[in-house]
């Protein structure tokens, strides 16, 4: 299944319904009197978060949504049918903006929520509704209202914990694989990860996901390469893991370039914790280790890990400081909700 992560769609409620304007013309009952019915309501246009979608390929070949009308009013007080309700199912973590991607419409940041992206039109009264003491033979019904319409972006940024950023071939894949159960393609040439993927981590009973996306190059932000959008999909990280290559011929040059790449992105990527770490040690001596180590933490100021994808070394106490950022980042998440129902 393709991975797709934007859409541009076109979106339409129903319109309402008509009034009827009708009388009762039964045998032997004088002056029956009005007796049109309501017109339906239109139908709405609903966004879904569904946790078992993680693309929005389904997007690609439809682009056009448009929810029923509704019926019209009808004669003997019978009012119009409701106009069907149309679902968009998203994945979880999709943004949904105006059509010039500037203004946050809704944000579909857990399962089952669900918003409602245009209503339908009210439909129109029938003659009934206006009857009155003093107008016994109203002739007036209304036209249902017209319902919604806009074209929408649908954004999906994948829901996180963590987040792998490197260059090309710094070993996030092999890294990925090594602490979960997820497969992506590994290779020994660049640009091997194409789309993002997500692993779950099983560390101590609890769980965490990571996720990997294409490595970044200079001038990413301007379009070399695969560009920098993908790294729309670990904005809503608690950390970012940030794995440079030891074989790399300069660790500290490696470094600084993501960094750049981070900070021109904006979107406060650069502002988020960040364990930076030492990878493929396994192919370095302990003299060659200390001198790539040494280098990093020159340049960043911060606590160098040095671990292996391959042979599994120091991964752990990696991945138990990034449990601890989601622990935390998930204990605010929890204060800040009940806060908000309160």
């Amino acid at each position: 299944m393709r991975f797709l992560d934007s859409a541009k769609i076109f979106i339409k409620s129903g319109d309402g319904g008509a009034g009827a304007c009708s009388f009762r013309r039964e045998k032997f009952v004088e002056f029956g009197g009005p007796d049109g019915g309501n017109g339906g309501r239109g139908g709405d246009i609903v966004a879904v978060a569904e946790n078992d979608l993680n693309t929005l390929v389904d997007f690609r070949y439809q682009q056009h949504f448009k929810a029923g009308r509704g019926g019209h009013g009808m004669g003997r007080s019978r009012s119009g049918k409701a106009g069907a309700t149309i679902e968009l199912k998203l994945p979880v973590g999709t943004q949904i903006l105006d059509e010039n991607a500037e203004i946050l419409l809704a944000d579909l940041d857990r399962p089952g929520k669900r918003i409602v992206l245009a209503q339908g039109g009210d439909g129109g009264f029938g003659n009934e509704h206006y009857k009155s003491s003093t107008n016994r033979a109203p002739r007036r019904s209304d036209a249902g209202y017209p319902g919604e319409e806009r074209w929408i972006w649908l954004k999906l940024k994948l829901l996180a914990d963590a987040g792998l950023v490197g260059l090309p071939n710094a070993g996030k894949s092999t890294f990925l694989s090594a602490v979960s159960r997820a497969r992506p393609k590994i290779g020994d040439y660049p640009f091997t990860t194409l789309e993002p993927s997500l692993g779950t981590v099983m560390l101590d009973d609890r769980s965490f996901v990571i996720a990997d996306i294409p490595g970044l190059i200079e001038g990413a932000h301007e379009g070399v390469g695969l560009g920098d959008q993908f790294l729309g999909h670990v904005e809503r990280c608690a950390v970012l893991i940030h794995l440079v290559d030891g074989t790399s011929g300069n660790v500290a040059e490696a470094y600084a370039t993501i960094r750049h790449e981070l900070e021109a992105y904006g979107h406060g990527l650069a502002d988020k914790p960040e364990l930076l770490c030492l990878n493929k040690i396994d192919a370095l001596t302990e003299e060659a280790r200390e001198e790539a180590r040494a280098a990093l933490a020159d340049i960043s100021g911060s606590e160098v890990h040095l671990v292996s994808g391959v042979s599994g070394e120091g991964i752990t106490p990696v991945l138990r400081k990034v449990q601890a950022h989601v622990i935390e980042r998930r204990r605010d998440h929890d204060v800040q909700r009940a806060d908000d129902e309160t």
